[in-house]
């Protein structure tokens, strides 16, 4: 999924002004200006849209990540310089403090429904055999349904 998609949503459903926004990643590492920021939330037409890189959404991530749960002083957190769909879920998974139930739930708000096992696939090393990729369509519908969660409307 569209990094920029997934960091509009963010904002959209946590209502995420730009100064908190601009503090998010300054918590995970990278201070980001007011004017980043806003080229980042265009829409992909816009003509001064400027994509957002997986290592700087990791960034953002890990900065909520901070915020919500307090960092941890033996080990800073991770960035990866590449994110896959599994890496957003997970980092959201954290920062809002979900359990698996809590997740299925959200995800069945949009019509997803998928068992334990499967979202269970999704968290596990990329070497095991159970391991699962996260398709667009399950990140995309996990979003919108932390939306109707979150900014029920």
């Amino acid at each position: 999924m569209n990094n920029n998609d997934t960091l509009r949503s963010l904002r959209y459903t946590f209502d995420f002004s730009d100064d908190q926004m601009m503090s998010l990643f300054e918590l995970g590492g990278r201070p980001a200006t007011r004017s980043e920021v806003s080229d980042w939330l265009k829409k992909d037409d816009d003509p001064a849209f400027k994509p957002i890189y997986d290592k700087d959404l990791a960034q953002f991530l890990n900065g909520w990540i901070v915020k919500e749960r307090g960092k941890k002083d033996d080990k800073p957190l991770v960035v990866e310089k590449t994110l896959s769909n599994n890496g957003v879920l997970r980092k959201i998974r954290i920062a809002l403090s979900l359990q698996d139930e809590d997740m299925l739930e959200i995800l069945s708000k949009t019509g997803q429904h998928i068992s334990k096992h499967e979202l269970s696939a999704f968290f596990r090393n990329p070497s095991q055999s159970q391991y699962r990729p996260c398709k667009d369509q399950v990140l995309r519908n996990f979003l919108r349904g932390l939306r109707l969660t979150h900014r029920p409307e």
